[in-house]
C-alpha cells in the first residue's frame, strides 16, 4: 500500500475516533443539560432523590415563611404543581413572593426540597436607578 493510501486510512480512523468520543461524551451529558426543573418534572418522577439538582419557579405568595437561625421555608410552583423548598440562610435581595427563583439542592423521597443556595430572578424589564429617575421627571 503507498504511503498516500495510509495517510487517508489514518487521518479516517482519527477522525472516526474523535466523532465517536464526541458522542459518547454529548450523550453522557445529555441528562445534565436541564437547567432546572420544574414542580411538574418532579411531580413526574423526573429528577432523582437524594442528589444536587437545580429546581425552578415562582415563589407562590402567601407561602414564605421566615424562622430564628435564617431559616426559611415556602413554596415553588409552575402555575401547575407545587414544591415545598426550606433553606436556612440568607436569601438574595430580590427574593420574594411572586418573583421567579432556582434553588440548588437534594429532594427527599417524602417531596421537600432542601435548599443549600437559591439564585432570585429578576424580570427582564431590567431599568438602571438613573434612567428611572429621568424617567419619572
Amino acid at each position: 500500500m503507498k504511503a498516500k493510501h495510509q495517510r487517508k486510512i489514518g487521518l479516517l480512523l482519527i477522525l472516526g475516533l474523535l466523532g465517536t468520543s464526541l458522542g459518547l461524551v454529548l450523550y453522557a451529558l445529555s441528562e445534565k443539560v436541564t437547567f432546572f426543573y420544574t414542580p411538574t418534572d418532579i411531580a413526574q418522577g423526573k429528577a432523582a432523590f437524594n442528589k444536587q439538582i437545580r429546581i425552578g419557579g415562582l415563589v407562590l405568595k402567601g407561602s414564605l415563611q421566615h424562622f430564628q437561625d435564617h431559616q426559611l421555608t415556602f413554596v415553588l410552583t409552575d402555575t401547575e404543581n407545587t414544591l415545598s423548598v426550606s433553606y436556612v440562610g440568607i436569601p438574595p435581595n430580590l427574593f420574594r413572593e411572586g418573583q421567579g427563583a432556582v434553588c440548588i439542592g437534594t429532594l427527599s423521597p417524602q417531596g421537600t426540597f432542601t435548599a443549600t443556595s437559591i439564585m432570585a430572578k429578576h424580570d427582564e424589564n431590567y431599568t438602571p436607578p438613573e434612567m428611572k429617575k429621568t424617567n419619572n421627571s
